[in-house]
């Protein structure tokens, strides 16, 4: 019996050290909120013993006003991706904005990576309904590609800089691509100093070119949610190869206001060329064509559609094919 007792003491111990508390929050100011309630949806909820992955809503917590959250134990050192719902059907989950995405492959999950070197609660905040940050602050999404630097640290990759008193341990950056490391925190509007580190101690600090440089640190001024153009480590510019593009974000088409309840304006991005544009619904039964739309500018009324999520197919000549969701109601 005793034998039978120590793996399973041993295996919750080892479990304790590596789990987490997260907290999800979302800040529903602006919105009415449905008589079902607010709703959470992931790939954490089999984890947190909520069902399986992306197969059901988890309910909320109303905390106060307009803040809703929910509080889980789960695994650390992993990369997670979730959404927000304002009612309890899988149409009525948020439109999340191009910056806040995961980005690859088409999918507009928000997304964040936990670890556990932090003891207190994971939290970053009670983000806006269908927006990219908590109220007040902007999103900040910077790349950096460690290729050139051959070894990556069994430890991770970070970012430390003054909006976080310099704790080389509290954002640690999630690799999507291969060798590109990027991390998403929230400030208010100003200028800030920040680094990356190949580790998470500050003897593990990229060295800044002094072309580049300020006070030693690279730096961002924000005035809005802004993804800094991919750079090297330990360089001030991109690695050959490397492009915004590359990593999946997909910045050339700009939808909004998205959800809306008459019409929805999508303008495209660069040289104007002909595009060929199809609206499907959540079935995929295409609804709606446009072809050969030239200018990059264009108006997609809601009519005689019925409220929901559709899709708009966007196919052109000269760049891959990108689907963009869509919310009337």
């Amino acid at each position: 019996m005793k034998k039978a007792i120590l793996p399973l003491l041993l295996s919750l111990f080892c479990f304790s050290l590596s789990a987490k508390k997260v907290k999800f929050s979302v800040d529903m100011t602006g919105q009415t909120i449905s008589a079902a309630g607010v709703h959470i949806v992931g790939d954490f909820q089999s984890e947190a013993g909520l069902g399986a992955d992306f197969a059901q809503l988890t309910p909320m917590v109303h905390e106060s006003g307009s803040i809703y959250s929910l509080i889980v134990t789960i695994p650390a050192f992993r990369k997670y991706e979730y959404k927000f719902a304002n009612g309890d059907l899988f149409y009525e989950v948020e439109f999340v904005p191009v910056e806040s995405r995961v980005g690859y492959d088409n999918v507009d999950n928000r997304w964040m990576y936990v670890d556990s070197l932090q003891n207190d609660t994971t939290f970053v905040g009670a983000i806006l309904y269908g927006g990219n940050a908590p109220a007040g602050l902007y999103l900040v999404r910077p790349l950096v590609d460690l290729t050139a630097e051959g070894t990556i640290s069994t430890n991770g990759v970070h970012l430390a800089g003054n909006f976080q008193n310099w704790s080389v341990t509290k954002n640690r950056m999630y690799s999507f691509e291969t060798n590109i490391y990027e991390t998403i925190f929230y400030v208010a509007a100003g200028t800030y100093e920040y680094k990356f580190y190949n580790g998470n101690s500050a003897s593990n600090s990229e060295t800044v070119p002094s072309s580049c440089a300020t006070n030693g640190n690279r730096a961002v001024i924000v005035s809005g949610d802004i993804i800094p153009d991919p750079v090297c480590y330990s360089s001030c510019v991109a690695c050959l190869g490397t492009s915004l593009k590359e990593q999946g974000i997909d910045s050339s088409t700009r939808l909004y206001p998205n959800p809306s309840t008459d019409k929805v304006r999508v303008q495209f991005r660069g040289s104007n060329q002909s595009r060929s544009l199809i609206l499907t619904d959540y079935t995929g039964k295409t609804v709606r064509t446009y072809p050969d739309v030239t200018e990059n500018d264009l108006s997609i009324e809601k009519g005689d559609l019925a409220n929901g999520v559709y899709f708009l197919h966007v196919v052109s000549v000269n760049t891959e094919a990108t689907v963009h969701k869509l919310i009337f109601n």
